[in-house]
């Protein structure tokens, strides 16, 4: 196969994955999570990568068998139907799913993000109202900050949420939403007060809501296998009891959220090094010029080297930060920023370096390489652009030198 990894035999693929330390530090329970997601990812979704890329189509039935393993609540509580794992797990986990489909794996890793805020910031009443069919992906969740006005200056957004009686009328629009018109529950930051991240409320939005509406479906670069789509938000009645957490109290949730989300949206660019590095490697050593494979050519040699160093750090450094998110340490939020920006940077690069090596065929959708490019390019931007990471570990420390 040119598409993804189908030519990569067993014994080599375990060798690779042993040399690139996939599986290295982790318990016997988390290697078999690990192989799980793996196995799915090589099974369920890798050989449909290309095809819900080119038609565009979000793979319902196939993230309904990954809620099967648990994988629609990974960090949410058992009691609400989730599988109660840490941040490291679910880092190990979106790694590997996003070895077979990096678009897939970026939408469920939004989607549990959502399930966990309600988890995390609801009462037991909405725990038990929205979680348990989020976990089976029954329904499907969106996270809506972003709008057209206000990006990575997030607390300046305007959609309003005024109080009449017993609900919220919610006017203005969200823009880039993941799963847009597709899904069930949005997770919506509103203007509840004045100006600034104080003002800031966060409410659940469901869909058939009056005055819920969407914009058309964008065409995109890569992850093409979730819709986008505005959120427009008329004279949109929602129950007070949909609000999460206390007035006022929105912006907070809403950064907590990603906090892990950026540890998230860095093991999906993690997963596509790491199959980037796998094709990168096979084709060398297929591929002949000048009389000669590739791979006896020391300058692709060093340049693979590298490859799988960088990647190895990325690794490192991201398991680093779930490590701190999850022990709630004070260094949590700069190292999630930080392992941010440079894995998903890195990360960027190193399929970007596994496509050069390709040549030309590197640029045709025939082979995976360039889908993994495409995918993971905005990475760099979402949740946080890279320069907001940079803000925010430059603040940490210059405040700590004060």
């Amino acid at each position: 196969k040119k598409y993804h990894g189908g030519c990569i035999c067993a014994l080599r693929d375990t060798i690779l994955n042993s040399l690139l330390a996939a599986a290295h530090g982790l318990s016997d329970e988390q290697k078999e999570f690990q192989k799980m997601a793996f196995d799915f990812a090589a099974h369920e979704m890798s050989p449909h990568m290309a095809e819900w890329d080119e038609k565009e189509i979000f793979p319902v039935e196939t993230m309904r068998k990954a809620a099967q393993l648990g994988f629609g609540g990974i960090y949410v509580q058992p009691e609400v139907g989730g599988s109660g794992l840490s941040r490291l797990d679910t880092s190990v986990i979106f790694e590997a799913l996003s070895t077979g489909c990096v678009s897939t794996t970026a939408y469920i890793s939004i989607h549990n993000m959502c399930n966990w805020m309600i988890d995390t910031f609801g009462n037991t009443e909405q725990r038990e109202k929205f979680c348990p069919e989020l976990c089976t992906m029954d329904k499907f969740a969106s996270y809506c900050l972003t709008e057209p006005g206000s990006g990575s200056d997030a607390a300046s957004l305007l959609t309003t949420a005024k109080l009449e009686g017993d609900h919220y009328i919610l006017n203005g629009s969200k823009a880039f939403i993941s799963g847009g018109g597709d899904t069930d529950v949005y997770i919506v930051m509103c203007r509840t007060g004045g100006k600034g991240p104080k003002g800031i409320s966060c409410v659940v939005v469901e869909k058939d809501t009056p005055g819920l509406s969407f914009g058309k479906k964008e065409k995109k670069v890569g992850w093409n296998s979730q819709p986008t789509r505005a959120v427009i938000l008329e004279d949109c009645h929602v129950p007070v009891t949909n609000r999460l957490g206390q007035e006022g109290q929105g912006f907070n949730i809403a950064m907590r959220g990603l906090n892990g989300g950026r540890i998230n949206i860095a093991s999906c660019s993690l997963g596509a090094a790491h199959a980037c590095v796998q094709l990168a490697r096979d084709h060398l050593l297929v591929r002949k010029q000048f009389g000669e494979t590739l791979s006896n050519n020391q300058f692709l040699q060093f340049k693979l080297a590298e490859m799988a160093t960088k990647l190895v750090a990325s690794r490192l450094l991201l398991r680093e930060a779930a490590l701190a998110l999850q022990e709630s340490r004070s260094d949590a939020v700069s190292l999630c920023s930080m392992a941010k920006l440079f894995v998903t940077d890195e990360c960027f690069n190193i399929c970007n370096q596994a496509l050069q090596m390709h040549g030309g065929y590197g640029y045709l959708k025939d082979y995976a390489v360039q889908q993994f490019v495409r995918d993971i390019r905005v990475h760099q931007i979402l949740e946080g652009t890279n320069e907001v990471m940079r803000m925010i570990i430059a603040r940490s420390l210059l405040s700590e030198s004060g």
